[in-house]
């Protein structure tokens, strides 16, 4: 197809794509354009369009103007070559929601049990009331109340469809949050394209075929294009290709640049060619797709083939999963791989290892779920054996054909009863309080700056031990200006006049600044009137950009006189060069190159330096030391950071140089000047450091910049103290002191450095990582420690990942850091790292008030029910209260306790750690009083309530009698007590004062409040479904009354000290340091947490599948469906996102971690290299000692 245009001349060509919207190619060429690569790209190109030119003709774009924006020919571009944007998939409806909400196995037991009542109330045997059957059938009062025998089957029915509803609704609010939150992070996401000859910045999905986008380093791109320009580009290609190598790309050999691949190094200029469905990542994007449901099949047949272990180990991937964890456990998957020749795989690589409360919450349930499972099942067979004992033992009966169905409806009753004991004892509401929790803190996280993309890392914030930050733009305001200059051999302090240097220096220092430096960074008049002048781009580069300015002079039209285009070559700034410089071409043949970079790197390579006169004179390492000394310490030492520019001359008669070869190069440079540039710290962030000391965290500062800058700049921020007995070192010493003589780090060696260092300078990208790593594996202390980094660069994309919590920055962050990170603040302050903190702290403490009220009801409504159902054959408790006593213990208690606003005196305790029991002892203390006062108060009742309150006795009633006053006050007193009780939850660690701040969380006093109100209803009107009949006044202000008591009672148990009950155990703990090394020997394999380990012992299939936390997983599966989205700050549907993608990734775990090993490598190859610079030469520990000498 493309053939044929190419041997028309240009005219038919265009006629003939008239079809196409007036456009000389369509997008099926284009399409096939793009599947090509470097030299057969670039034949291809020649043959059908002539060059890149060419097409930019077709498509109607200039390749310097850009599009001209006219609405009309945006429509026409996106009805020919489509939109920039992918469908998302499509959310589930309520329906399916319902659907899945009753997959879970005890309402489906429950159901079943209830059908059989139904059935067995409507069938009466003939001569089935004969006196042959005992007193089974006799008491039945009159005809009516046996013809009601169908209403408790009923009613059980009616509440599973309660319970469906409101999960599926829960399910559902949840998709529609994270939904509007993706679209909020979508609109976000933009792209600089050049329109009308301007560069603005539009909306991702706006971008259509035929602009002309820039492109620098650290983007990733949103759409599939053709370079027209580029300098010094490498591009990482492997999240299409798996290839991790960079890929270098130019006009002449590769200039095909693929949507959803990241710019590691350089800049330059591409004309969209394919966008959306189009695009290369579209594409795979519509295949995996369209093999969706086949898939979804597929999966599903190779699990029911797999052993049951693994079939049910897939149905539940772990107790609350709220991250996304991989598809198949190991097991599993080998199992499958045996059955399918090519199993689908789903590549879902983990994000770190389960998190650390998921961890502890698994284990839980699994431990309660067990001996709820126990509990109801010896219920069932103590009941039966009793009937069965009773009837036909002592009172010698046989067994009448007639009387059948009436034993079978005792046997159903006693199942019944089983479930209801069984259903209490789960506690169901545990994933719902964490989902609840985490999803309403996530919410009101964006108001605080915090856009969460993974949803554990809330919480996992919330244990942080240590804190990594960079220090420009976070603990800094990121407004950076020149405030001293060496220049002409004089320095300085305030920015000089521009008569004040020579002409000559002036020229090339304003040539040298305007042209070695990003052509999209810029100073824009202020948008206020008054305001400050707006810094776009890089901001080092903008400081020195108002340098010239403030000289009266300006770049902007040395930039038009030399574009882009011009530019011979350009080394673009990169961690391990710290430099940046660019070449042109004399008319005279030679060649000049322009340099700028960190001070100390940049005058190692200066041979000369230009005088007061503006002639060069030598400059030799004596000289260096000495300006070292008297100029960059005394500005380091004030906060400045130090830039120096230079330049270099290659003459017309030596001929090209070898510009590969950088060391000779950038070597035999003449310094210009040298300037100290102020980036202020920010007003807030001291206050904010001191606050997370007090909370017992570890604040680190991790720069590029001079050690004596950052000293200067962690003293002002409170990092350092005065007198205090810390480390500040650079990169390369920090490199000496943990490496072997072979150059790897050693764990021991870090382990003496890390726990005093504060200021980590001159630092690599690859310190950064190896510092975090350090931390993370180390197993110095009681507690491991729990880390969170900062990033903005590319390179920063490791430690991020490798961090227990990543934080991106979301105005100075590429889009490869966000991609890594696990938190964006969008306003690049640490202060909103300290409210991350509080909001984790916060998450934690919600699911311990919701842990210590839920398992009080649990231990007191078990043993109630096993009890009485043992001594009077009946639960004092029937089915369907139950079943509402589990749905404002569980569904409403955990909105009303995991939705409490977080207080500052969070901050005031130490982090938890990751070992650290969910229960803690004083909570322990707190269940075990409560349900012992519960305990007394119901069997006084049951026992002795009758004589008390002066009614009838409602125990030993025979099947189908009315219900009675004495069993409605029992369970209106027990709602009453866990309604009070409900208060007292909301302090767990002992606190006084369990209203404090009650008015400050309105849903928890709705909650409270509602559930009363139809408390009242149920009793007075709820009539033989609920069991209930209608109490006078009197009776209801003792419940009432009762309830109180547990306010008191309290107050009671807290006076106790918990020091003296040292026979309480605590539960829920973490991964203790034995099992850590277990797990350290087993990396690399995906963990599998211990819990689950002990499922596998206990009877999986059993207890997997009572577990109720089933239901509620629900929940965590309707963000399955839309926190892919979440795992990228771009959802799947802008076409952006794709790669972000699990599913895309071609590669295992295994493989993606030594990738990005091998990448840190690459950065750095040796040790020593990483650390950039020392600090002024001389060996470092003497360096170090002078320079803090000269700072004093």
């Amino acid at each position: 197809m493309a053939n044929n245009t190419a041997d028309h001349p240009a005219g038919n060509s265009v006629a003939e794509g008239n079809h196409d919207g007036d456009f000389g190619v369509t997008v099926m060429e284009l399409r096939e354009l793009m599947e090509l690569r470097s030299a057969e790209a670039v034949s291809k190109i020649q043959e059908a369009h002539g060059d890149v030119q060419g097409i930019c003709r077709r498509l109607k774009t200039s390749p310097i103007e850009g599009l001209s924006g006219n609405p009309v020919d945006l429509e026409k571009r996106h009805a020919s070559y489509g939109q920039n944007f992918i469908p998302p998939k499509k959310a589930k409806t309520f329906l399916q929601l319902v659907w899945e909400a009753l997959q879970d196995v005890t309402l489906i037991i429950l159901e079943i049990a209830a059908i059989i009542s139904l059935g067995l109330s409507f069938y009466h045997p003939p001569g089935g009331d004969s006196e042959a059957c005992g007193e089974v059938a006799g008491g039945v009062e009159d005809e009516g109340e046996s013809q009601a025998g169908w209403i408790e089957g009923a009613a059980i029915l009616f509440s599973v469809i309660i319970v469906v509803l409101v999960t599926a609704f829960n399910d559902w609010s949840k998709e529609k949050q994270f939904r509007g939150l993706q679209s909020r992070i979508e609109q976000e996401q933009k792209f600089t394209v050049i329109r009308k000859g301007q560069v603005i910045q539009i909306p991702v999905a706006e971008m259509v075929v035929g602009d002309i986008a820039q492109i620098k380093y650290g983007d990733l791109l949103p759409a599939d294009g053709i370079l027209i320009q580029g300098n010094d580009l490498k591009i990482d290609e492997s999240s299409l290709t798996g290839e991790s190598d960079q890929v270098r790309k130019s006009l002449e050999k590769d200039p095909m640049l693929l949507s959803g691949t990241h710019v590691m190094e350089g800049s330059g200029r591409m004309v969209v060619s394919a966008v959306g469905l189009n695009s290369q990542t579209g594409i795979i994007f519509t295949l995996l797709g369209a093999g969706d449901h086949d898939e979804e099949k597929k999966v599903k047949k190779s699990k029911k083939q797999g052993p049951p272990e693994n079939r049910n180990k897939a149905k539940t991937q772990d107790g609350i999963a709220l991250e996304i964890q991989p598809l198949k456990s190991e097991e599993a998957a080998e199992s499958e791989e045996k059955e399918e020749a090519k199993p689908v795989k789903k590549v879902n690589v983990t994000k770190k290892e389960k998190s650390v409360l998921q961890g502890k919450l698994t284990k839980l349930a699994v431990q309660i779920g067990k001996a709820g499972l126990i509990m109801s099942a010896v219920t069932v067979i103590i009941l039966i054996l009793f009937f069965v004992i009773d009837n036909f033992g002592i009172q010698g009966r046989s067994w009448l054909a007639e009387c059948t169905p009436i034993y079978i409806q005792y046997f159903v009753k006693f199942f019944i009863i089983g479930v209801t004991v069984l259903v209490v004892a789960v506690p169901e509401g545990l994933p719902l309080a964490v989902t609840i929790s985490l999803a309403y803190s996530v919410k009101k996280m964006m108001k605080d700056n915090n856009l969460v993309r993974h949803l554990d890392a809330c919480e996992t914030m919330g244990n942080a031990t240590a804190i990594c930050s960079d220090k420009t733009g976070t603990l800094t305001m990121n407004r950076m200006t020149v405030v001293q200059a060496y220049v002409g051999d004089t320095h300085y302090r305030t920015v000089p006049e521009p008569d004040a240097i020579k002409p000559e220096t002036l020229e090339v220092m304003v040539n040298s600044i305007a042209i070695n430096s990003a052509y999209t960074t810029k100073i824009l008049p202020p948008e206020k009137e008054g305001g400050l002048p707006r810094h776009v781009g890089n901001k080092t580069e903008c400081a020195l950009l108002g340098l010239v300015l403030d000289l009266k002079r300006d770049y902007q039209p040395i930039r038009e006189e030399i574009p882009e285009e011009k530019l011979y070559k350009v080394y673009t700034f990169n961690s391990a060069r710290k430099s940046m410089s660019t070449v042109l071409k004399n008319a005279d043949g030679g060649y000049r190159m322009y340099s700028k970079g960190a001070s100390e790197i940049v005058l190692r390579k200066c041979s000369s330096i230009l005088d007061a006169q503006g002639q060069p004179r030598n400059f030799k390492p004596k000289d260096r030391d000495e300006m070292v000394k008297k100029v960059i310490e005394p500005m380091a030492c004030d906060g400045l950071r130090t830039i120096c520019v230079a330049y270099r001359d290659f003459p017309a008669e030596a001929g090209e140089p070898n510009w590969e070869s950088e060391n000779d190069i950038l070597n035999d440079l003449t310094c210009i000047v040298v300037v100290g540039i102020e980036d202020p710290v920010r007003h807030e962030v001291p206050e904010a450091i001191s606050k997370c000391q007090r909370a017992g965290i570890t604040v680190r500062m991790v720069t590029g910049d001079n050690i004596n800058t950052a000293r200067a700049i962690a003293t002002k921020c409170g990092i350092l103290l005065p007198g205090e007995d810390f480390l500040c070192m650079e990169g390369k010493e920090f490199n000496q002191q943990i490496r072997n003589d072979q150059g790897e780090v050693e764990q021991e060696r870090l382990d003496k450095v890390w726990p005093k260092l504060r200021v980590l300078a001159r630092s690599s990208p690859t310190d950064k990582h190896t510092l975090v790593k350090g931390i993370i594996d180390s197993l110095v202390g009681e507690t491991r420690q729990v880390v969170a980094v900062t990033g903005d660069g590319t390179n920063d994309g490791p430690a991020l990942k490798k961090a227990d919590v990543g934080f991106a920055m979301g105005i100075a962050g590429t889009d490869v850091a966000k991609e890594a990170s696990d938190i964006i603040l969008t306003d690049d302050n640490f202060t909103s790292i300290v409210k991350a903190v509080m909001w984790g702290r916060n998450v934690y403490d919600s699911i311990s008030k919701f842990l210590q009220f839920q398992l009080t009801v649990n231990v007191v409504a078990v043993i109630v029910a096993f009890t009485g159902a043992c001594i009077t054959q009946d639960s004092p408790l029937k089915a369907v209260q139950m079943l509402w006593v589990n749905l404002i213990m569980d569904t409403l208690a955990s909105l009303a306790l995991a939705t409490e606003p977080p207080t500052e005196s969070l901050l005031l305790r130490r982090p938890y750690g990751r070992n650290k029991p969910l229960i803690s002892r004083t909570m322990m203390k707190n269940i075990l009083g409560h349900a012992v006062y519960q305990l007394v108060i119901i069997f006084t009742l049951l026992f002795a309530g009758e004589k008390i309150f002066d009614i009838d006795n409602g125990r030993n009633t025979p099947l189908h009698s009315p219900p009675s006053e004495h069993y409605t006050i029992v369970f209106n007193v027990f709602v009453m007590m866990q309604l009070f009780n409900e208060i007292n939850a909301r302090k767990i660690h002992g606190e006084r004062n369990v209203f404090e701040g009650i008015y400050r969380n309105p849903i928890f006093c709705t909650v409270v409040l509602g559930t009363f109100a139809l408390q009242i209803v149920i009793v007075q009107f709820g009539g033989k479904p609920f069991s209930c009949t209608a109490l006078t006044i009197d009776q209801w202000l003792w419940c009432v009354f009762i309830g109180v008591g547990e306010l008191l009672w309290g107050q009671l148990i807290s006076a106790i000290p918990t020091h003296r009950l040292k026979f309480l155990k605590e539960a829920g703990h973490g991964t203790t340091k034995e099992e850590m090394h277990e797990e350290e020997l087993t990396e690399g394999a995906d963990e599998i947490d211990h819990a689950e380990m002990e499922m596998r012992r206990g009877q999986i299939l059993w207890f997997r599948g009572l577990n109720r936390i089933q239901t509620q997983i629900k929940v965590v599966n309707a963000f399955r469906s839309s926190l892919y989205p979440m795992e990228s700050p771009e959802s799947r549907s802008s076409i952006h996102s794709f790669m972000s993608h699990p599913e895309f990734v071609p590669q295992s775990e295994e493989e993606a971690r030594t990738v990005t090993k091998e990448a840190a490598e690459q950065v750095d190859p040796l040790p020593s290299a990483s650390s950039g610079a020392g600090g002024g030469g001389g060996d470092p520990p003497a360096a170090f000692a002078r320079s803090h000498e000269s700072c004093i």
